[in-house]
């Protein structure tokens, strides 16, 4: 059984998931990560030359890749859930969790973070808050429908976040025994 996690840009997959993994006795994945190693490549250039289209088969295939792990934490990209194949990958590789924030604390996070101004291009022509706020929207019904627990990250601390997790991972692993 693996923890997937899922939530837009900034919300706490790539914190939250090694020290989830590691409370747990997991390993930590993050798909984005995957992808570049495979790549050789940083995701800005993905976008770059192959554009969003490309960059989603790349993300696709990486989740092809790890659909044998086990007993791991994985963080996927804020888009992967767009594709409904990705959807279907997702579910069948664990128990789907959803980091929740608004979009004035997602982009408060993302814009003081540089290695994610550096390392994400911006998906729309208006970046900013307007695009957080118009991706969200348009995402939130995805991530509600994949999830099997929702975690509001907007006032915990990520140690906070990992115990919400893990108390729930632990009941509801219960509940399947």
């Amino acid at each position: 059984m693996n923890l997937v996690l899922v939530g837009y840009r900034g919300s706490g997959k790539t914190t939250v998931g090694p020290l989830l993994a590691e409370r747990l006795g997991y390993r930590f994945l993050d798909l984005d990560t995957k992808i570049t190693e495979a790549t050789g490549r940083p995701i800005r250039d993905i976008f770059e030359t192959e554009g969003e289209e490309g960059f989603r088969v790349h993300e696709s295939h990486a989740l092809k890749s790890i659909r044998r792990l086990d007993r791991h934490v994985i963080a996927l990209g804020g888009g992967a859930l767009d594709h409904p194949d990705n959807r279907v990958m997702a579910r069948r590789l664990g128990r789907i969790v959803w980091l929740r924030a608004p979009a004035i604390v997602l982009w408060s996070r993302i814009s003081g973070d540089e290695s994610s101004t550096l390392n994400r291009p911006d998906l729309t022509p208006t970046g900013g808050l307007k695009e957080v706020e118009s991706i969200l929207a348009r995402r939130e019904p995805i991530y509600r429908h994949a999830a099997k627990h929702v975690v509001d990250t907007v006032s915990m601390k990520p140690s906070e976040v990992v115990d919400a997790i893990e108390l729930w991972f632990q009941a509801d692993d219960t509940e399947h025994e």
